[in-house]
């Protein structure tokens, strides 16, 4: 699966490359992301975030995964990509997605959730998008239910964080059938937070 950059509101997604690699770094260190255990984001040095990249493309080359570097006001602030993608239902999760810590709480996440969900519906055709996050990641359960997602369930003892620590999932599903309401919620967001003068979603 590819796909060209998505854009919208001065946000960009472009398909991850070695080449955005120290930008990664850079917006990793910009809040000390990369020390919490329950992201997926790379320690902040250049050889964590290459490492982290050639991860990412190694699931980009079996068809399991599309990984992206968001990209706002020029430079690169973290990264999304989608991840167990199954084009016999079809259907895909989104995830492993970080941002610094000077565009949390913006109009970044959700452009990109708008971004990212309208490619998987519109374009890829798929019947359901799926979330999964961390017991502990508060944030990102409260973010994912605003986008209003369904809470499906947990999977106790699912995985391990990365200091080893036990984790429950929190797993979360949008329908296609759901998404024509979400979206029309999630563009009154953005018509009163995103900056204004911006162009609004295009997708490639």
């Amino acid at each position: 699966m590819e796909t060209a950059p998505l854009a919208a509101h001065g946000v960009r997604l472009e398909p991850l490359t070695l080449a955005h690699a120290d930008g990664l770094a850079a917006a990793s260190a910009d809040g000390d992301i990369g020390r919490l255990s329950f992201t997926s984001a790379p320690d902040a040095t250049p050889a964590a975030a290459s490492a982290y990249v050639q991860a990412a493309l190694a699931g980009l080359a079996d068809g399991s995964m599309l990984p992206f570097a968001v990209i706002a006001d020029g430079r690169i602030v973290g990264s999304t990509r989608y991840y167990d993608i199954n084009p016999t239902v079809p259907n895909l999760a989104i995830g492993y997605t970080w941002y610094a810590a000077s565009v949390q709480r913006s109009h970044v996440n959700t452009t990109c959730k708008r971004l990212l969900l309208s490619h998987a519906f519109e374009r890829l055709g798929m019947c359901a998008v799926y979330f999964h996050t961390s017991h502990l990641n508060l944030r990102s359960q409260a973010a994912i239910e605003r986008l209003g997602a369904q809470r499906d369930g947990i999977l106790r003892a699912h995985m391990r964080h990365k200091d080893g620590s036990l984790r429950d999932t929190f797993c979360y599903s949008v329908l296609a059938s759901e998404w024509p309401a979400i979206r029309t919620r999630l563009d009154a967001r953005l018509a009163q937070g995103a900056p204004q003068g911006r162009p609004g979603p295009a997708m490639a």
